[in-house]
């Protein structure tokens, strides 16, 4: 039974939980973020500049028998996915910083009670 009350305690602690919701919204979030990049940047974006290009098929691509148009497309679409991310984060980090108001200067009773405490320290001395 110990074995049992030690699990418990490790599973439904605060860090754990926290870790395991954390875990399953990024596994969401990657999905938009890639069904971002797939079905709206890259048909947008990309497949104009690979047409232009003359090659429309990237994955096809190959090299004497190295067929390094799959690893191409991976580079790509990692540096189009690191790129919204960006904008995202940054997006979000603007918002943050508007959200937070400035903090607000001494109200006059606090301003009272300063100067009290600097006359008090003064005759002290």
């Amino acid at each position: 039974m110990g074995l049992v009350k030690e699990f418990k305690e490790f599973a439904f602690k605060g860090n754990v939980l926290d870790l395991a919701v954390g875990v399953i919204i990024g596994g969401a979030f990657g999905k938009i973020v890639s069904s971002l990049v797939e079905d709206v940047i890259t048909p947008l974006l990309l497949n104009p500049a690979l047409k232009a290009a003359g090659a429309e098929n990237i994955s096809k691509l190959s090299w004497h028998g190295v067929t390094y148009g799959n690893f191409l497309s991976a580079v790509i679409s990692f540096f189009c996915i690191a790129i919204v991310l960006f904008w995202i984060i940054k997006g979000a980090n603007n918002i943050i910083k508007k959200d937070k108001a400035a903090p607000a200067g001494p109200t006059e009773e606090q301003k009272l009670l300063m100067e009290i405490r600097d006359i008090l320290k003064n005759k002290s001395l």
